[in-house]
């Protein structure tokens, strides 16, 4: 499995850092279950083993390492069989509100499939899996298992178990249940063969150890540095819509001779006020300088601002970035305008854009609605 091929040290360094985590648990609870907050277990995972964190774009995989995406959960062990959410589908409640529980179950399996098709296009994997860590009174263990896609076929309800809130449902993977007023899926995890288990000393008093200069040190021997970010609409965020002759669809637009992959990806007015700096760009002089974007995958291309206003960024040569999301992520033939419902097919309709000098920026997809909770928190 993905833990047992990383080197000595990565795994050393892993379980280190878990250990001094959970060590910290009185300050939060006094049960001898070691407390690991699912954030840290992310950040942790990906600095230790030197994988790169997707959990901010709540997409189907919380990191990925070369060609493997991973799904990263944590929780209290119980009796080793616990359901655990792994998808919500609450921007897509039209699809499945007035379906019977046969056809919210065949709704969702494929709603979920086709979110980790994407996912897997966009960053270039051909292996999942998730990734657990669980909990018992003194001890982590750790525990691996394929990722599968939902097996259309074999899907069967059990009506047994099902009732008015919760849709319980199998397929010849695994056990799922549908909490139907929060629109969650869960999959049920059989952690009954860990790959690693290990002690975890509670502290009784972690204040006191976090007050100490040794004790600070040891916690953060490097100080994890932090990156601004900002969400990009996929769409137009005046309109809602993907129009046909700007943003995903500009290879359509008049003019000049455009290349089919030709796209740029919107910037709100907004971003450039608020966020002002972020890209290099002079809202005033309207300068523009180039900049380095990093795909998902670690390939680096060259991009800009473009357009009076900078309304939008786009690659150099203009094909590049286009021919990523339209080819590759959205599977859209040549020629056929981009809508909405083709980014909502896939669950994503925003990017999340981090700066990491500069010069030089990284991209992952978002799922549906980021953007839009982006602009809510922060437009002024």
């Amino acid at each position: 499995m993905f833990f047992d091929q990383q080197t000595i040290k990565e795994k050393e360094d892993y379980v280190l850092l878990l250990k001094v985590v959970g060590s910290l648990s009185k300050l939060f609870s006094e049960s001898k279950t070691p407390y690991l907050y699912y954030r840290a277990a992310e950040n942790i995972f990906c600095k230790a083993l030197r994988a790169h964190n997707l959990s901010r774009g709540d997409i189907s995989f919380d990191a990925f390492k070369g060609d493997t995406g991973i799904g990263l959960k944590t929780f209290t062990h119980g009796n080793g069989k616990k359901y655990e959410k792994i998808a919500e589908f609450n921007k897509d409640i039209e699809k499945f509100r007035y379906l019977d529980e046969e056809g919210t179950m065949l709704k969702i399996a494929e709603l979920r499939n086709n979110r980790i098709a994407a996912t897997e296009r966009a960053h270039g994997t051909n292996k999942m899996i998730y990734h657990l860590v669980t909990r018992k009174d003194g001890i982590f263990e750790i525990h691996e298992e394929e990722m599968h896609y939902m097996d259309i076929e074999t899907l069967k309800l059990d009506k047994k178990k099902t009732t008015d809130k919760n849709i319980f449902f199998k397929d010849k993977y695994g056990s799922y249940k549908f909490y139907i007023a929060k629109s969650t899926l869960y999959k049920q995890f059989i952690c009954n063969n860990p790959i690693a288990v290990f002690n975890v000393e509670i502290l009784d008093d972690p204040y006191n150890f976090l007050l100490r200069s040794e004790g600070a040190n040891y916690i953060i021997n490097e100080r994890e540095e932090q990156f601004d970010s900002v969400f990009l609409p996929l769409y137009s965020a005046r309109s809602g819509k993907v129009e046909e002759k700007s943003g995903l669809n500009q290879w359509n637009a008049g003019g000049r001779v455009r290349d089919q992959d030709e796209v740029y990806i919107p910037i709100p007015s907004w971003i450039h006020k608020q966020f002002e700096g972020f890209f290099p760009y002079d809202v005033i002089t309207d300068e523009k300088e180039s900049f380095t974007l990093v795909l998902p995958d670690g390939k680096e291309i060259n991009a800009k601002v473009c357009q009076s206003g900078g309304k939008g960024f786009m690659s150099n040569p203009n094909r590049l970035l286009g021919h990523w999301i339209l080819r590759t992520v959205l599977q859209v033939p040549v020629g056929q305008l981009v809508t909405y419902e083709d980014l909502d097919r896939v669950g994503i309709d925003s990017v999340l854009v981090t700066k990491l000098d500069e010069y030089k920026f990284k991209i992952n997809f978002a799922s549906t609605g980021s953007y839009a909770d982006f602009e809510e928190e922060y437009k002024k």
